[in-house]
């Protein structure tokens, strides 16, 4: 008979395996259910063993991406837009450290890789949209540009929600856009209200 899975358990898992990766503490079996109500046969429940286990905790860090950047509402200015994906990566990245870590780490593999690389398109749609309405120069790749503006925010993130550098550093996000945004073809000024405009403070945690 099989068993019945209960998504909490579930949940419970990834979140510790991910603090014990972070923490260096030895990941077996016993010591990734200690402390959690259920026995060993969980994590063959759940994920069909440790194997399992790893590459859905790589792809919980993407899936819970990828409903912070569904949150963002599309507007009437794609530039706005963009710095809004930006801002919500970072706030998925320091609100979720631990599986940050994990979600980029080739070693393990992931349970559904297209999955992964649909968060990307999220920033390629609005950069596309950016390039339609004139915002960029017409031969702009919008997989070019929403590569650069991913690399702004992981790099910007990886220094303060993983690294050794305190939150107020987010705050040379918008002047990095910026620079990044005008290179490709934006008006300065109406750039810098762009992307003032879709600079979050409350998901890039400044």
């Amino acid at each position: 008979m099989a068993r019945t899975k209960d998504p909490a358990v579930r949940t419970q898992l990834i979140e510790r395996a991910a603090h014990m990766l972070r923490t260096r503490e030895p990941i077996t079996l016993r010591s990734l259910v200690a402390g959690i109500p259920v026995s060993t046969m969980a994590v063959y429940t759940h994920f069909g063993g440790m194997d399992g286990m790893w590459k859905a905790l790589r792809q919980e860090g993407f899936t819970r991406l990828a409903t912070r950047l569904a949150q963002v509402t599309p507007s009437d200015d794609p530039v706005r837009d963009l710095t809004a994906l930006v801002t919500a990566y970072l706030g998925n990245a320091l609100d979720h450290p631990d599986l940050y870590r994990v979600m980029f780490d080739a070693n393990f593999d992931l349970e559904d890789a297209q999955a992964a690389d649909d968060t990307l398109e999220y920033l390629v749609q609005a950069a596309e949209r950016g390039r339609q309405a004139g915002r960029y120069r017409p031969n702009t790749n919008p997989l070019e540009l929403a590569t650069q503006s991913w690399a702004v925010a992981h790099g910007l993130v990886s220094l303060v929600a993983t690294g050794p550098l305190p939150r107020p550093t987010l705050a040379h996000g918008p002047l990095l856009l910026t620079a990044l945004f005008t290179a490709t073809g934006d008006d300065p000024d109406r750039c810098r209200r762009s992307v003032d405009s879709g600079w979050q403070p409350r998901l890039a945690g400044d």
